[in-house]
This record gives C-alpha cells, sequence and structure tokens, in this order.
C-alpha cells in the first residue's frame, strides 16, 4: 500500500523566507530556454471533465510508478483539479499538436467533439489517438507560490505509438513559447 506524506515532509517547509529572488518576468525568460515536454491532463471531481495542457510532467520514480506535474492557480482546471481522485496523463507527441494547442486555448470547451474523447470504464476522459496515456491516482498535493503540484501514482497505461530506445521519434516539446517536433534532424550524436 502507498501512503502520501505529509506535505511539510515532502519538499520542506511550505513557506520561506530568502533575502532575493528572481522577479516574475527573470524566471520566465530563464525557463523559455528550457524545453519541456508536453501532455495533456485531464480529470472529473463529479461535474464533467476538465482538461488542460501542460509541459511540467516529469517521472520521479519506477517502483512504485510516481509522476508528478504543477498546476496554476490562474487555470480554470484547478478547481476541479484540487479535488479530484484520478487524472489521466496524455503524453503527446507531433502528431498531437493540435490537441496540446486546443488544451491551452483559455475558454475553450475541451470536450466538444473537436478532439475525439471517451470515457474509461473507470470514468476518466480520456483523448483518443494519443501517443500514450496513464491513469493515474492522486497521492497528493502540495500548494507552491501560485501553482499546486500533484504528485500521482500510475495504475495503467496505452501506448498507441511507440518510441524504439534511442530513437527520437515524432516528440513535442514547447520551447520560447512555440510547438517544436524533436526528430532525426535534431538529434546530435555522442
Amino acid at each position: 500500500m502507498f501512503h502520501a506524506y505529509p506535505p511539510d515532509t515532502w519538499l520542506g517547509a511550505p513557506e520561506q523566507s530568502f533575502p532575493s529572488s528572481l522577479s516574475a518576468d527573470e524566471f520566465k525568460a530563464l525557463f523559455r530556454g528550457h524545453p519541456g515536454g508536453v501532455a495533456v491532463i485531464t480529470a472529473d471531481a463529479g461535474e464533467g471533465p476538465v482538461a488542460l495542457t501542460v509541459s511540467s510532467v516529469v517521472s520521479v520514480s519506477a517502483e512504485p510508478p510516481l509522476l508528478i506535474f504543477s498546476v496554476s492557480a490562474l487555470s480554470s482546471a484547478s478547481t476541479v483539479l484540487s479535488r479530484a481522485e484520478t487524472v489521466v496523463v496524455h503524453l503527446l507527441d507531433a502528431h498531437d499538436v493540435d490537441l496540446a494547442k486546443f488544451g491551452a486555448t483559455p475558454g475553450a470547451d475541451r470536450f466538444d467533439q473537436t478532439h475525439r474523447w471517451s470515457a474509461l470504464a473507470t470514468g476518466e476522459a480520456v483523448y483518443d489517438d494519443v501517443r500514450a496515456w496513464v491513469r493515474c491516482a492522486v497521492i497528493n498535493r502540495m500548494e507552491v507560490g501560485t501553482s499546486t503540484i500533484v504528485a500521482v501514482h500510475a495504475l495503467e497505461s496505452r501506448v498507441m505509438r511507440d518510441v524504439p530506445a534511442g530513437e527520437p521519434g515524432d516528440a513535442l516539446v514547447y520551447h520560447n513559447r512555440s510547438w517544436h517536433r524533436l526528430g532525426d534532424h535534431s538529434k546530435l550524436e555522442g
């Protein structure tokens, strides 16, 4: 059985004061040059599904299979994600860029059939034909600054487009405010 840890033991004391800090603009500029993989998270806390695009999904453990992602308090999905017991993390590739853009569009009805989706037997919304998805149980949440870090335990997954070891596939990354495809053309030798 997996147990959640109290937030104050997870990443240290939640409120710390430092003598100086980067401004929000300096911090954003710093991370514009650091690409991130793209995912769409879906969740439902009982009032209907929500979805959002993130570039913060990180694998943290294989045994047990754990991952984390962050959600801005400004996201329209944040209220549902604060209560949902399960989520589906859709790991996207370049073939899924339209879904990534759709999930990042403010005010869009993300379940209006623009992108096909269905409900799993367990009730979660899953987008069809994405590279891969993983259904997860939420095990912890931690409020940090203007975001919430969500830790989840992977329960089941499906991979529709597998990438052989050592190959770039058609990975989708978000870098410097734009979408990019990784492929053989971007592979560095060494």
